[in-house]
């Protein structure tokens, strides 16, 4: 059995580092990802790199959809495992994977029949969605595969081992990489897929993901053996806890998303250009996102264990000591996108109107970076203790403003598609704020699951 971290006692800051730095790595690799998909893509055209980027915003969708498992599953597990209640972790994880298992493949049949629509709905051009197409299906087809690495990456997190996740997912994210161009381009007896082969790329390192989790589960690296999942009874009542848990925080991560499935509308008003540029700046501001998740997941398993141990003084600090620490992080980041915004966005594109216009974003969001990173580690703090409808409260309005904020800036204002990056940058820095004051009142303390 993998030692239990002390999360319940001990010092708090290396604690964090313990919990977090592993979830970091992962989400660099996951980066360095997205990164390699933008560059290998890139060779092949502007367009193509569009079509990357409206098939981003329909996968950011499905992720979404899988917080609700991954969110509640995290409270009740770390709340369990705080409560020295080892059983009652094992049955929730149980009917987690369970549920796994059926949304994903829900959504594989629905969304393979429903892609052209959803690139039509988005206002892509002709090429561009022949292109997605061709991308969208193939990850489609594998997302059942997603949603349970995802659930068993968060059953891990949840019990105090963030490490082995980490393992499975950057040995998949590697796998991933090195796949890429060799699919993109070909070589050899293997053919040239374009824009479908790092969908494939994708799909193969996902599945190799799943099989690298299942031996550290035979292994013994969970804290808990999870037994035979699949032959336990569907417990309506505890799925629906874990449903009604991860609601909230689901809920405002696609409304976050479906007000970017407009928003690109107004991007590809600016022709395919503005969208690369998008994806282009996107995948750079993840780096920032991706650090401050990380640290989120140690805030949120340190919030629920130390709450399920009785000691919410304790859960206290660990959320604010992980918020200075993104803090940290997050003010670098600025930095870098507000000094030199071409000399970064030259690295991925070669089309002067793209790089213009993904300058404008980098240095337009690195105003927002810091308020971003708060918001992020207070609803992973809320997530934590079960709280989750604080940050829906808020984060909902927050994302749907930027709708009628991007269409004022930049179509009565006439200010360009500048107004769009504004509109980001503004309702970030109003979500944080009332987030953070809402945490400050300490009502999520008293919280009861």
């Amino acid at each position: 059995m993998a030692k239990v971290e002390h999360i319940t006692d001990g010092p708090i800051y290396s604690t964090i580092f313990r919990l977090a730095w592993p979830v970091v790595a992962a989400m660099f690799l996951e980066f360095a990802l997205t990164i390699t998909d933008y560059f290998w893509v890139g060779f092949l055209g502007t367009a193509e790199q569009d079509a990357l980027t409206s098939s981003l915003i329909t996968t950011w969708t499905l992720f979404a959809t899988i917080t609700i498992i991954v969110t509640g599953l995290t409270a009740l597990i770390s709340r369990a495992i705080g409560a020295n209640d080892t059983p009652k972790a094992i049955y929730i994880s149980g009917q987690g994977i369970m549920m796994a298992v059926g949304i994903g493949l829900i959504f594989s049949v629905i969304g393979v029949a429903a892609t052209p629509h959803i690139l039509k709905f988005m206002k892509a051009s002709p090429a561009v969605i022949e292109l997605g197409v061709s991308y969208l299906r193939i990850f489609f087809a594998g997302i059942s595969i997603f949603f349970i690495n995802d659930a068993l990456g968060s059953i891990f997190r949840a019990s105090g081992n963030t490490k082995s996740p980490t393992i499975a997912f950057a040995a998949g994210t590697v796998i991933n990489i090195g796949l890429d161009p060799l699919l993109i381009f070909g070589w050899g007896p293997i053919p040239a897929y374009g824009i479908a082969g790092a969908a494939m790329a994708t799909i193969i390192a996902v599945v190799c993901t799943f099989i690298i989790m299942l031996v550290l589960i035979f292994r013994g690296k969970l804290e808990f053996s999870l037994g035979r999942w699949y032959r336990t009874h569907v417990d309506l009542s505890m799925m629906f806890k874990i449903f009604r848990i991860g609601l909230p925080v689901s809920l405002q991560n696609i409304t976050f998303i479906i007000v970017y499935w407009f928003i690109i509308q107004i991007v590809h008003h600016y022709g395919d250009a503005a969208g690369a540029a998008m994806g282009l700046g996107n995948r750079m501001e993840s780096a920032s996102f991706l650090i401050a998740f990380g640290f989120s997941m140690a805030a949120a398993t340190m919030v629920g264990q130390n709450l399920g141990a009785g000691k919410p003084e304790r859960a206290a600090k660990c959320a604010w000591g992980t918020m200075k620490l993104v803090i940290l992080e997050t003010s670098i980041v600025s930095i870098l996108f507000i000094s030199i915004p071409e000399s970064i966005a030259g690295l991925f594109s070669s089309d002067p109107e793209v790089i213009k216009i993904a300058a404008d974003y980098l240095i337009i969001l690195g105003l927002s970076q810091v308020f971003m990173g708060i918001e992020i580690i207070l609803e992973g703090s809320f997530s934590g203790a079960g709280d989750t409808m604080p940050p829906m409260i808020v984060s909902i309005p927050g994302s749907l403003a930027r709708l009628p904020l991007a269409y004022y800036f930049c179509f009565v204002l006439d200010i360009g598609i500048n107004g769009v990056w504004w509109s980001l940058t503004i309702t970030s820095l109003f979500k944080a704020v009332v987030l953070l004051l809402w945490f400050r009142r300490g009502k999520w303390k008293e919280k009861k699951i």
